[in-house]
């Protein structure tokens, strides 16, 4: 497919384009100087002799023609995507919409004086009306949109570059959405609310400076951005939070053709998916994930949740989302701590369905938790795709049967895990749990099932790798085996268990063997 620059006059198109197509290799195309070549008169010519519906008649013909190179780099003119024509050939393409503020465009337009014959006289307010009046079309026609008011032309010609290397993963279900991961991702959001009146952007004081950024985006597409705080991580999924969010999309007016923005970890997008879920009893939804446990997990699943005294995630509902934004580059200033328990749900995707993540992991660990490095971005890939794959044939954990284990599977190690979070009051991060819980669960399954003592001990080794807990005394068999009993695994009065025979080979089992729990959890300590 082509990659295809629409935006404003001023916004950098050609120079953008030149210098994209020299990157890729590929060839460029500039429809303003194809129009040229086809008349032999200049643009203002063309506008001078035949108007402007002349002009976009012959416009719409040379873009369209472009547009049949499948590899070409190609730049349209400003007012190219007004034409139906224009708009139906670049919906098989990879556009990239580069905006400016009216007041740099400005700026810009006087350095080049008599080049726009559409600005006439006043180009200032023609400008601004321009980029207002087709500001919804160029959203409805573009995959990114790249501010390029401060940007070089260089600078942005290399943010066009990244966006086309971005993994956009499919999630087959009954409302089939994608997740796109890389870095600058965000630069899809603006697309994706084209349309929408009101966009509730649900965040933490934290994340203020990407918060923003989403509000900045959801503007840029002619919606009206309305940010609700809420509070940090776990604390955020409760009742009482989401009914306070509730009440604030109603004091604002929202319809079910609006539309909530989760942007955080895992505990965020999990509370903005549930209150989307319930709010008028289902509005549209997108996930701006800024963690790897919301990566990687959290926010890919459709799944919606918040806490309640008795344990973790017991009410919530299943709710995809339009999309999931796993961006990269929001995962620069993430703790540690953080990225180290969202590699948790990654290992764990390793033992149970790609083995592939575990050599990642063990070849570098070091590496593994470097947010910037392309083993980071190929574990999560990786991890979103089995996600996609189990989520795909099992959206509502409906489908296990005997051996074959549907999309419980991803609940691997969390039967120990939600408990340990639990008794903690979840002050433990997720992932922390889910290391611990898969080692007991190995364990489990060493002495009901034969697992090979060498998987337990590369269960140890990997999560142990990155400095995630393999061991667990803080509290006592007691304490945590009622809590276990509460699990969403549990029926009736059964607990059941996912447990590995073999690395791939998953499997649940139906009130493992008392002493065989209480023996695991011992060798934990």
């Amino acid at each position: 497919m082509a990659l295809v620059l629409i935006g404003p006059p001023t916004a950098g198109k050609t120079s953008v384009g030149a210098l994209v197509a020299q990157r890729l290799r590929r060839p460029f195309v500039d429809v303003d100087q194809a129009v040229e070549r086809a008349t032999g008169m200049s643009v203002a010519q063309v506008f001078s002799q035949w108007g402007e519906p002349g002009f976009r008649a012959i416009e719409a013909a040379a873009a369209v023609q472009a547009l049949g190179s499948q590899s070409a780099v190609v730049s349209l003119g400003g007012g190219a995507v007004t034409q139906p024509s224009v708009r139906e050939a670049l919906a098989d393409h990879q556009v990239v919409w580069l905006d400016v503020k009216a007041t740099e465009a400005v700026r810009r337009a006087a350095l080049a004086p008599g080049q726009r014959p559409l600005l006439g006289e006043d180009p200032a307010a023609r400008i601004a009306e321009l980029i207002e009046q087709r500001r919804a079309t160029y959203a409805g026609a573009a995959m990114w949109r790249v501010d390029t008011t401060w940007l070089t032309m260089s600078e942005v010609a290399g943010v066009a570059v990244s966006l086309t290397g971005e993994q956009s993963i499919a999630f087959a279900t009954e409302r089939p959405y994608q997740a796109f991961v890389g870095h600058g991702v965000m630069a899809r959001l603006a697309p994706l609310v084209a349309g929408i009146a009101r966009v509730g952007v649900i965040a933490s004081p934290v994340l203020n400076s990407v918060a923003q950024r989403v509000c900045d985006e959801v503007a840029a597409a002619g919606a009206q951005p309305y940010l609700i705080g809420v509070p940090v991580g776990e604390a955020a999924k409760t009742p009482d939070v989401v009914a306070s969010c509730w009440s604030r999309l109603a004091e604002l007016g929202f319809t079910r053709t609006d539309m909530v923005v989760g942007v955080g970890g895992g505990a965020t997008t999990d509370m903005a998916g549930f209150v989307a879920a319930s709010y008028l009893r289902g509005v549209g939804w997108l996930a701006v994930s800024t963690s790897v446990l919301g990566m990687v997990d959290a926010a890919v699943g459709g799944k919606t949740g918040i806490d309640i005294p008795a344990g973790k995630n017991l009410v919530g509902a299943f709710h995809e989302p339009r999309a999931v934004l796993a961006d990269l580059d929001t995962l620069a200033t993430l703790p540690p701590r953080e990225v180290r328990s969202g590699l948790a749900e990654a290992i764990k995707e390793g033992f149970t369905d790609d083995a592939a993540i575990l050599d990642l992991v063990e070849t570098d660990p070091a590496d593994t938790l470097d947010v910037n490095s392309d083993r980071l971005a190929e574990i999560i890939t990786r991890a979103v795709r089995v996600k996609a794959r189990v989520v795909a044939g099992d959206l509502r954990e409906r489908t296990t049967i005997d051996g074959d284990v549907g999309r419980e599977r991803l609940n691997y190690g969390h039967t120990l895990a939600h408990a340990i979070e639990a008794h903690e009051n979840f002050q433990i991060r997720h992932g922390e749990a889910v290391a611990i819980g898969c080692v007991f669960a190995a364990e489990v399954a060493h002495r009901v099932l034969g697992l090979p003592r060498e998987v337990v001990d590369r269960h140890r080794a990997a999560f142990a790798g990155v400095g995630l807990p393999v061991n667990y005394s803080g509290a006592s068999w007691d304490d945590l085996r009622p809590l276990m009993s509460r699990d969403k695994k549990t029926r009736g009065a059964s607990l059941r268990m996912v447990l590995l025979r073999g690395l791939g080979d998953v499997t649940i089992a139906k009130d493992p063997p008392e002493d065989a729990l209480r023996d695991a959890f011992e060798a934990l300590k």
